[in-house]
């Protein structure tokens, strides 16, 4: 069974570099989905309490485990999955809501994500987007810190931050963020704020990370699939490893999610990486951080 490498983030917690998004997976198909993708070798699952959808994730881990939501055993079963697997081996990553930021109504919306997803704990929680003209994203991220020291989260991050939302939130974090999610494909590759992350140790991690599909028909990009012998998601999927960024593509076939993480056979060349790097066109698929209050 094919599985992704794993990275380390700034706090010693490990991740798996190629994980399952659940944006836009509907409650009902996400139990059958996340089954199917524990079955092909995913271990890292990302969803978010906007997405509706944290009931069907937990259905489809509960198909496999027979754990019960927290560190330890416990009373609701044995720790351990029918392929022996345990809830260590998976990570788990949802988000606080835009309508949830501020500080009490974050714990609030912890709590209820808790409930959903049927855990004592996940892996990773995030700000889903800065909201910056609403000002609550330092007390938002000062609930995430308070999780963090209480052992309810083991890792803590933020998606769409631009720089200066990265500047403003570490002038008072204690703790810095895992990880930015970020919109992130071969028409849009943000050198510099990917060039941040690195500075400060913050890992970046891809949403969209095919262009929502738009790139899979990009010249370029099916040229060096043809040379390959795989296909243009493959390609860019790889092209996102070589990168080192996190990447979180979404499947709704078992096909497709087995194709997904069949990208470590083969390697991109450093001409491949090179004539990939220059489609940055900052095409934008989702909206522009700034305009998302």
């Amino acid at each position: 069974m094919k599985t992704s490498p794993r990275l380390s983030l700034n706090n010693g917690v490990l991740i798996d570099q190629l994980g399952y998004g659940l944006y836009k997976v509907p409650v009902a198909e996400a139990s059958a989905l996340v089954s199917t993708a524990l079955g092909a070798g995913y271990r890292h699952f990302d969803t978010a309490a906007m997405y509706g959808n944290e009931t069907g994730v937990a259905r489809g881990i509960s198909s496999l485990f027979g754990y019960d939501g927290g560190m330890g055993t416990g009373s609701g079963g044995s720790g351990e999955a029918s392929p022996g697997l345990a809830r260590g081996d998976v990570f788990i990553t949802t988000k606080v809501w835009n309508d949830d930021q501020g500080y009490d109504s974050t714990l609030l919306a912890f709590d209820n994500s808790m409930v959903n997803l049927g855990l004592d704990y996940v892996d990773m929680y995030l700000i889903h987007w800065p909201c910056a003209r609403r000002g609550l994203f330092t007390d938002t991220y000062r609930a995430l810190e308070t999780l963090y020291r209480e052992g309810r989260v083991r890792a803590i991050g933020v998606c769409n931050f631009q720089p200066t939302h990265l500047d403003q939130l570490l002038q008072t974090a204690e703790v810095v963020p895992a990880v930015n999610q970020i919109e992130l494909h071969p028409w849009l590759q943000q050198a510099e704020l990917r060039e941040k992350h690195a500075a400060l140790g913050i890992r970046t991690e891809a949403w969209s990370p095919l262009g929502r599909g738009q790139v899979l028909a990009d010249p370029v990009v099916l040229a060096c699939a043809a040379e390959h012998g795989v296909t243009a998601a493959q390609v860019i999927l790889r092209w996102h490893i070589q990168l080192g960024n996190i990447a979180i593509p979404k499947a709704s076939s078992e096909a497709r999610i087995r194709e997904n993480l069949d990208v470590f056979r083969f390697e991109l060349s450093d001409r491949d990486m090179v004539a990939l790097a220059e489609l940055d066109r900052g095409h934008r698929t989702g909206s522009h951080p700034d305009n998302v209050n």
